[in-house]
């Protein structure tokens, strides 16, 4: 993938690996735009960093990403990147009886409706710019971690769309990329303990891992354990999934969660 001269829009930029590729590709001379729910978190981050544009979008909001798609296009017409990474996870007690079956989805909704529409939206203006399509997935596609599980389930649900893509989108001149992080120090991963098998990553390290598999040309981007566990998940599943749970157990709620 070409790192330079490129018109780029991460979802879910405001925080986390999202800033963290943000600032890394506006390092590299690109013009990059980012997208947040929190129209303050936004503004904190423009502050901070200026050449970043920032607009308010929340893809769990179909309104919003017509809104959002409308906009880029008349401002942004180059625009040739689009990274979905916007997404959520909550510990989740499925031996419990949810109060609120709404919410359930919300997973659902953000990580993978939200990746299905903002791609739909924008993917006239990626073939027409021959540009680069990244989702951000996760090692758990292949592994779950039991106390995140829809979230873990959102993830595989990306791994497969994204082959799908690629498949659809070979001839169009658009390249499809995922990236599959491991577990990566960010607010997401707070309570989450290193240890029975979980090794964290800084955003830094899998900034510095990634942009040298996208400068490579990679299209299946698996930085830290991510290929470690994408090989157990094949070669000794009961393991790995056994230490993984071992890991998660003490964080699934007492309650539905």
């Amino acid at each position: 993938m070409k790192l330079t001269g490129r018109t780029i829009l991460i979802t879910g930029g405001s925080a986390g690996i999202g800033l963290a590729f943000a600032l890394e590709f506006m390092e590299l001379g690109n013009q990059v735009i980012i997208t947040g729910r929190r129209q303050g978190i936004l503004d904190q981050v423009k502050l901070r960093y200026p050449k970043l544009h920032t607009i308010q979008s929340d893809v769990a909001n179909p309104v919003e990403i017509s809104t959002l798609a409308a906009r880029v296009r008349a401002e942004f017409p180059k625009l040739d990147v689009l990274m979905n990474n916007a997404g959520i996870s909550h510990y989740k007690n499925l031996k419990a009886t949810a109060s609120d079956l709404a919410g359930l989805t919300t997973e659902l909704n953000v990580n993978v409706g939200g990746v299905i529409r903002m791609t739909s939206a924008f993917i006239d203006i990626l073939k027409a710019n021959k540009g680069s399509l990244i989702n951000v997935s996760s090692a758990l596609a292949f592994v779950p971690l039991p106390c995140i599980p829809i979230y873990c389930a959102t993830k595989a649900a990306i791994h497969s769309y994204t082959l799908s893509l690629r498949f659809q989108l070979q001839e169009t001149g658009v390249d499809v990329i995922e990236l599959m992080p491991p577990a990566v120090k960010t607010d997401m991963t707070a309570d989450l303990p290193e240890g029975d098998g979980i090794i964290l990553i800084t955003t830094q390290e899998l900034v510095k891992q990634s942009f040298k598999a996208l400068k490579a040309g990679s299209l299946e981007i698996r930085p830290g354990q991510s290929s470690q566990l994408a090989l157990m998940s094949r070669l000794a599943p009961n393991f790995i999934n056994g230490q993984l749970w071992k890991a998660a157990r003490k964080l699934v709620p007492v309650g539905a969660g």
